[in-house]
């Protein structure tokens, strides 16, 4: 089975790599046409029309996994259309060349595609109202999929994070050794995810449930705060030799931190209806940092 992985650049799509590499053959691409080790591999980028199409219809897969998307999202706010091209008319495009070569394609969303006001796990079933151009992005992504009548798989995210690339806890570790206090917002809530648990859930996915459709939420047990996040982090850290010293942490509020997008007070997913169509369930959230964790001591001295 040929697995094309796109955006096989990111922080999802560099654990895509392995952890699909033992369900089939796979072909990664990257919008610059490298690999994060400088090898070369197909180039796709979502910003020019028809180029996923293209990719597709030249590697003829069966399966297609879409971790490419634009996710700067204060960004966005100032550059609403070329996040709607990336993360809505590409995929647009993406979903009838699939549909057209008979391949599954596997996209990933996000919890921005709601409010960010409930008092409860959203569902799959809940009323959509991003509020953010990022957000909306996502949402006409999954509309465009849904309206295709291509055999797709959508898995909500929420704080993904990796070992890798620009992140929450790297953010805050480097920040943790250059400032003696922080502060960190308090009152948005959520699951932080590793990418690392995403890609493991989604070869596992592709392989044993390959009937599996529709739209899917996928998170950590558990929830907190950044503060919290932060808070566990910075201990973990500690203990792992990874910081010196900890510093202050204050507990700000959302508006203490005004941003050009507005961020999800609430981002807890509910899993329920993947761990009944699968049994998959994620462990809870600390398991995860604790990993990052031990990854980054096991790194050789910079």
């Amino acid at each position: 089975m040929r697995i094309l992985v796109l955006g096989a650049g990111g922080q999802v799509g560099r654990e895509l790599v392995p952890a699909l590499a033992p369900v089939g053959e796979v072909v990664p691409a990257t919008r610059s046409g490298r690999l994060a080790d400088g090898r070369p591999c197909p180039a796709c980028d979502l910003a020019v029309p028809g180029a996923a199409a293209d990719l597709v219809a030249g590697q003829r897969p069966a399966v297609v996994v879409n971790a490419a998307a634009y996710t700067a999202v204060d960004r966005a706010e100032s550059e609403p259309d070329l996040a709607d091209r990336i993360n809505h008319l590409a995929v647009a495009e993406l979903a009838v060349a699939c549909r057209e070569a008979g391949a599954r394609l596997v996209h990933f969303s996000t919890d921005y595609v709601f409010d960010g006001e409930a008092s409860r796990p959203y569902r799959e079933d809940d009323a959509v109202a991003p509020r953010s151009a990022y957000g909306r992005s996502k949402l006409a992504g999954e509309q465009a999929l849904a309206a295709s009548g291509a055999n797709h798989l959508v898995l909500r995210l929420a704080w993904v994070y990796a070992a890798h690339g620009r992140n929450f806890p790297l953010t805050m570790l480097r920040l943790a050794r250059e400032r003696d206090r922080l502060g960190v917002v308090d009152d948005q809530v959520g699951a932080p995810t590793p990418a690392r648990w995403i890609a493991a859930a989604t070869a596992l996915l592709v392989h044993a449930h390959r009937d599996l459709s529709g739209v899917h939420h996928l998170a950590p047990a558990g929830r907190t705060s950044w503060h919290g996040l932060c808070r566990f982090l910075f201990d973990g850290a500690r203990t792992a030799g990874l910081l010196e010293a900890l510093p202050g942490l204050d507990a700000i509020t959302t508006a203490d931190y005004p941003t050009p997008a507005r961020r999800p007070a609430y981002s807890c997913l509910d899993s329920g209806r993947l761990k009944t169509a699968t049994g998959l369930a994620l462990p809870d959230w600390r398991l995860g940092v604790g990993q990052l964790l031990e990854e980054l001591a096991a790194r050789p001295p910079q």
